[in-house]
């Protein structure tokens, strides 16, 4: 077998039998197992190193790599690793063709001469969102509390040449829970907002209803379903004028069923769902269309903080179904499609970008 890289996917490096104990004994020591890599099985070890936020460092994963490499080269040509079954070591994993790595395609000009609001652009799929919709040609409100965040998207797509002529990106720090900043909001789009994207979001504690406490019920709903219908009140006016608007709500598998969070987060998503529906329906034939795309695992780096140890424990049971998990870019293909006037007939849909998670 050849020497295991950072290249390698976490599939690969499973199938491969040091591979498969390296990254046992890394886990072991952090008290996790193999299966808690199932859902990010084909991203490469540097694409998880990036992703993870530092849960695995760069110096952690070459260790590994150099790790796996001592093994083999202890044992000698065509020997088992001390640890590891001849017959195993010998044996050819069974592999099966992997699905091309999925990669982003721009439209150009699809959002020329187009006003988006963006919200949650400081980070995960609200950035994702605005940088697209920006590099195909479209004038991006990217809205966050994060300023940082807002900035640094800005300034990459201001330096990297990628923008075409009319393209912005206009950083707006704003909290969507303030009625004064949405007005804010409103004011820095000026003139008619052709689409909003409601990306922002927070995740609960995963507690279920015996302990999820007030402060995190308000908040969560403050942000998701609140915020939400705010900039959704704040931009439906000039749409209706124009005859003319698109608004997609991110939901999430959450929305769908009740086994993937906790009890605040997911009766906020379902209630996105709920308002969705109910907007599409209030506003069909007017030239408002409002839908919502209901995201599974995506790697956002959006972690709850002080997990509930009971609710938890009862949604990991459910998630031996979930799909892989997605890039914040490929949301983005599903949320920019909604968007745009390619979208002109569909109406009131929640759009499952979760791999398949929910057909399960």
């Amino acid at each position: 077998m050849s020497d295991l890289t950072l290249k390698n996917t976490v599939a690969q490096w499973l199938a491969d039998p040091v591979g498969e104990r390296v990254l046992t004994e890394m886990l072991t020591e952090a008290g996790a197992g193999v299966g808690s890599l199932a859902p990010a099985k084909r991203l490469s070890l540097a694409r998880l190193v990036k992703l993870s936020r530092g849960k695995l460092s760069a110096e952690t994963a070459e260790a590994l790599v150099a790790r796996a490499a001592e093994l083999r080269a202890a044992a000698g040509p065509g020997a088992a690793p001390a640890g590891v079954a001849p017959e195993v070591a010998s044996a050819a994993p069974e592999t099966s063709p992997e699905p091309a790595e999925w990669v982003e395609s721009i439209s150009p000009g699809r959002f020329a001469g187009q006003t988006v609001v963006v919200t949650g652009a400081a980070s995960g799929i609200g950035r994702a969102t605005a940088s697209r919709v920006a590099r195909e040609g479209g004038r991006v409100v990217a809205v966050d509390m994060t300023a940082v965040g807002l900035d640094e998207l800005a300034t990459e797509l201001g330096q990297d040449g990628t923008l075409p002529e009319g393209a912005a990106v206009v950083p707006v720090v704003a909290d969507i829970t303030d009625d004064a900043a949405v007005a804010e909001v409103l004011q820095a789009a000026g003139g008619q907002v052709h689409a909003l994207a409601n990306v922002a979001g927070i995740m609960d504690r995963f507690a279920a209803v015996h302990t999820v406490d007030d402060a995190t019920w308000e908040r969560v709903f403050a942000v998701n379903v609140t915020g939400t219908m705010r900039l959704m009140r704040a931009v439906v006016p000039g749409m209706l004028q124009a005859a003319d608007g698109r608004i997609v709500n991110v939901a999430s598998e959450a929305g769908l069923r009740g086994s993937a969070s906790g009890a605040a987060y997911t009766a906020s998503k379902h209630a996105v769902v709920g308002l969705t529906k109910n907007a599409a329906f209030m506003y069909t034939g007017t030239g408002v269309r409002v839908n919502a795309v209901a995201p599974g695992g995506v790697a956002t780096g959006m972690q709850p903080r002080d997990v509930d140890e009971f609710g938890m424990d009862r949604v990991q049971s459910a998630m031996g179904i979930m799909a892989d998990i997605a890039m914040p870019e490929q949301l983005a293909a599903s949320i920019t499609f909604l968007l745009s006037t390619d979208s002109t007939n569909v109406n009131g849909q929640v759009l499952a970008s979760d791999g398949g998670w929910s057909a399960a």
